[in-house]
C-alpha cells in the first residue's frame, strides 16, 4: 500500500512576461547593411527613432541604455571591416546600432518546471519554525532552450508554502573568463567530444600543464589563421566552444533573486541548460558551498557540469571530468564521506550509480548501486536531486519510467556511512501524475530536482508534465518506517 502523500494548492508556471534582452546576431554581411544604413542618417533622425524605443523599452528592462551599448561594442569587428572607428560614434547613435542587435527572448514561455529547493543563505529576521529558501527551476523558451531560473519561498512552522512573487527585470550576468586549465584533464575533455585528433595534438604540443583562457584563446586562433582545411577550422572553433565552458558569472547586488537567470553561455550548451540538482554542501572546516550540478547540451552532445557559489551573485561554472561524469543525473552529496566526495550518476542511461573521489570535478570508477527492479521502473531509474541525511541513512527520491513512458517518484535509504549499501526501497511509487497532473508539454511526468526535510516532513517540490511545478509533504518519520521494512 502507497504512503499518504499530501499535495499543496500552489502552483507555480511560466509566465511569457518574464522577459530579458539579449543579443541578436544574424550574420556579418547583414549587420554591415544595417550598420551602414545607421550611419548615413543624420544625429536628428538618429535621435527621433531611439527616443520613443528607449521610453518603450526602459519600462520592461532595468536598463536598457546598458544592454544596447554592450551590444553596439560586441560589433568592434564589423565597425573595423567597415574602416568606422566607434569611438567617433555618437552615443544615441550607439544605442540606436545596440538595438537593431538585441531581441527579447521570453525566458519561460514555454515551461517552468523540474525545481530544486535549498535553504536560502539568508535566514534573518524569521520567526521559530520558519524557513526561508531558495527554489530553481528549469525554465524553456522559444526553440525550447532551458536556462536556471531562481525564486524565493517562505516554509513556516506548519509547512504551509509560499513562493515570492518574481520582480519587474530579469537580470542577465556578467561574463568572467579567467580560468585555469589542466592540461590533461582539459584534453581528455577534448577527446570525449570528439574533436579531430590531429588538431587535439597540435594544441596540446603548443600548451604548459598548466595554462589561462586567453594563452588558450591565443593559441587556437593562431593555430586555426593558418589553417587551410575549412573542415579542421571548425574543429578549431568546437575547442574555442570547450574553452568558453569555464567561466564565472556575476551579478549585479541590486537585483533580486528573481531577477537572475544563468542562461546558456559557451556554445556546448547553446540548446540548453538542463535540470540543476542544487545541495548545500558543507566543508571539512565547516562552511558551507552551493554547489549544483547540471546538464549542458548543444544539440547533439550532453556535457555534466558544476556550478559553485556562496551567495547566489557570483557563481563559477566548470565541466566535470572522468568515465562517471557522462550523461544525466549527476547529484552530489552535502559532505564527504569518509574523507571523500561522493555522487549519484547514471552513466548508461538506465540504472543508478555512485562514485567517490578526491576532486570535486573528477569522477571515475562508476558503481552500479541499483537496477530498474519494479514494473514502473523498467524502463529507466535515476535520481532526484542531492541525497538527504538523515539519523536513519541517506534519503535518495528517484524517479522511474514505465509503461507509457509515464515518470513516477520513487525513495531509497542508503547506509550513512557506505552509501553504496541500499537499506530500504520503496516497493510503489512515492509519487503518481494524477489526472490534474498529466496534461502538459511531456504528459505523464512528475519529475524533481531536489528536496528537503522541514518540521518532520519531507517537503518534495516536483514539476507537473515539464509544464509548471507544485509541492508535495510526506511524514518523514512513516516514509522512513516503510523503507526499513522494505528493502
Amino acid at each position: 500500500m502507497r504512503l499518504a502523500i499530501q499535495r499543496t494548492a500552489v502552483k507555480v508556471n511560466p509566465d511569457a512576461k518574464r522577459v530579458i534582452a539579449r543579443f541578436f546576431f544574424n550574420g556579418s554581411e547583414r549587420a554591415q547593411g544595417v550598420i551602414q544604413k545607421i550611419m548615413e542618417l543624420s544625429e536628428q533622425q538618429v535621435f527621433d527613432i531611439i527616443s520613443p524605443i528607449l521610453q518603450e523599452y526602459s519600462k520592461r528592462h532595468r536598463n536598457i541604455t546598458k544592454v544596447m551599448q554592450r551590444h553596439c561594442n560586441k560589433l568592434k569587428d564589423i565597425f573595423e571591416q567597415l574602416d568606422i572607428d566607434l569611438n567617433e560614434v555618437s552615443n544615441f547613435r550607439k544605442l540606436l546600432i545596440g538595438s537593431y542587435f538585441t531581441h527579447e527572448y521570453s525566458i519561460e514561455s514555454a515551461a517552468f518546471f523540474n525545481p530544486s529547493m535549498i535553504e536560502d543563505p539568508d535566514q534573518s529576521e524569521l520567526q521559530e519554525g520558519e524557513k526561508r529558501m531558495i527554489i530553481s527551476f528549469r525554465a524553456v523558451g522559444e526553440g525550447h532552450i532551458s536556462s536556471i531560473s531562481f525564486r524565493r519561498a517562505l516554509i513556516d512552522k506548519d509547512n504551509n508554502i509560499e513562493v515570492i512573487g518574481a520582480g519587474n527585470y530579469i537580470d542577465e550576468a556578467e561574463v568572467i573568463r579567467n580560468a585555469m586549465y589542466n592540461k590533461k584533464l582539459f584534453f581528455e575533455k577534448a577527446a570525449i567530444t570528439q574533436i579531430n585528433i590531429s588538431v587535439l595534438k597540435e594544441l596540446e604540443d603548443k600548451l604548459e600543464d598548466h595554462f589561462e583562457y586567453s594563452s588558450l584563446r591565443r593559441i587556437i586562433l593562431d593555430s586555426q589563421k593558418l589553417e587551410t582545411d575549412d573542415l579542421k577550422k571548425i574543429e578549431f572553433d568546437k575547442m574555442l566552444w570547450l574553452a568558453d565552458s569555464y567561466y564565472e558569472i556575476v551579478f549585479s547586488l541590486d537585483t533580486d533573486i528573481s531577477d537572475r537567470v544563468i542562461f546558456p553561455i559557451s556554445e556546448f550548451e547553446r540548446k540548453g541548460i538542463e535540470d540543476a540538482r542544487f545541495v548545500k554542501f558543507t566543508q571539512d572546516d565547516g562552511s558551507f558551498t552551493y554547489y549544483a550540478t547540471y546538464t549542458a547540451y548543444d544539440g547533439s552532445l550532453i556535457m555534466p557540469k558544476l556550478l559553485e557559489t556562496t551567495d547566489f551573485i557570483d557563481f563559477k561554472v566548470r565541466p566535470l571530468y572522468g568515465a562517471g561524469a557522462q550523461n544525466k543525473n549527476l547529484a552530489l552529496f552535502p559532505r564527504k564521506i569518509n574523507g571523500k566526495y561522493v555522487m549519484m550518476s547514471r552513466i548508461d542511461g538506465w540504472n543508478n550509480y555512485i562514485m567517490y573521489s578526491d576532486k570535486i570535478n573528477v569522477w571515475e570508477k562508476p558503481i552500479l548501486l541499483q537496477e530498474p527492479k519494479f514494473s514502473w521502473e523498467f524502463v529507466q531509474i535515476g535520481n532526484c536531486g542531492s541525497p538527504i541525511e538523515t539519523e536513519d541513512g541517506w534519503l535518495i527520491i528517484t524517479h522511474g519510467v514505465g509503461a507509457m513512458r509515464r515518470y513516477v517518484l520513487g525513495v531509497s535509504l542508503l547506509k550513512l556511512d557506505d552509501p553504496s549499501v541500499v537499506i530500504g526501497r520503496l516497493n510503489e511509487p512515492l509519487l503518481i501524475p494524477n489526472k490534474d497532473e498529466r496534461e502538459g508539454y511531456v504528459p505523464n511526468v512528475v519529475y524533481s530536482c531536489g528536496s528537503i526535510i522541514h518540521n518532520g516532513k519531507l517537503i518534495l517540490p516536483y514539476g507537473l508534465s515539464d509544464y509548471g511545478s507544485s509541492f508535495a509533504l510526506v511524514e518523514l518519520k512513516d516514509l522512513l518506517d516503510k523503507l526499513k521494512k522494505e528493502s
